[in-house]
């Protein structure tokens, strides 16, 4: 099987100066799941090259197994360092497809129409779409082939408007994601802050935060091998 992990592009976190991007725990719980389920891996990014790491998610307190193992793998950070522009991906190349979070994917992947034509075409197929914490929020510009919000009527979640206040960036991010897929029709559910809590819509898998990555790459992986593709 392959699976196409979709990073974001985006450093500047708003006009705070600080430095944000990709979510580590969130790529590389993954990573290894779908490692060590056989799955051929390949990284993508809107701009290609390597994707901005969130300096937050390497300090001392965020570093789990994972991502140690991640930072000592040399085939893994080759693979990071040489990530495929998106434009340049074709949608049926891939069993499934995963979006790790960060609050990058905010400013670039939520606006990309590239992305969202390959979330909507990899569904339409037949095919999983996962994406944990942040990155439910770049389903904000995808549509069902009748042109309604693709989120509407369905179960999702994303990373809470308590956990944004708890980090205090409330009011630095473009938008709320769970305020976002709110009004787009989607029926949002959550759990405790920082509590792994991963939903299944049909062919649609959402995680609420990094503690939700590795269960979502789970439930994605259990999915494709039900049959679903």
């Amino acid at each position: 099987m392959k699976v196409l992990v979709v990073l974001t592009s985006h450093d500047e976190l708003g006009n705070t100066g600080s430095k944000t991007g990709f979510w580590l725990e969130e790529l590389a719980a993954p990573y290894y799941r779908f490692k060590e389920a056989g799955w051929e891996i390949t990284l993508a990014s809107p701009k290609g090259g390597r994707p901005p790491l969130d300096p937050k998610s390497n300090e001392p307190g965020f570093q789990t197994d994972d991502t140690r193992r991640f930072e000592a793998d040399s085939e893994a950070a080759d693979a990071l360092a040489n990530t495929v522009r998106l434009d340049a991906v074709a949608a049926d190349g891939f069993d499934a497809v995963f979006y790790p979070g960060g609050h990058g994917p905010l400013w670039d992947l939520a606006e990309d129409t590239v992305s969202a034509r390959l979330i909507e075409t990899t569904l339409r197929s037949g095919k999983p779409v996962g994406l944990v914490c942040h990155a439910p929020g770049v389903l904000r510009h995808t549509v069902n082939e009748d042109g309604t919000p693709l989120v509407s009527g369905r179960n999702v979640t994303g990373f809470a408007n308590s956990e944004e206040e708890a980090v205090q960036l409330t009011d630095i991010v473009p938008f709320l994601v769970e305020d976002e897929l709110t009004r787009l029709g989607g029926i949002y559910s959550k759990t405790g802050d920082w509590q792994p809590y991963v939903l299944q819509d049909g062919l649609l898998i959402t995680g609420q935060n990094p503690a939700s990555s590795a269960p979502a790459a789970d439930a994605l992986i259990e999915l494709v091998s039900k049959g679903a593709v």
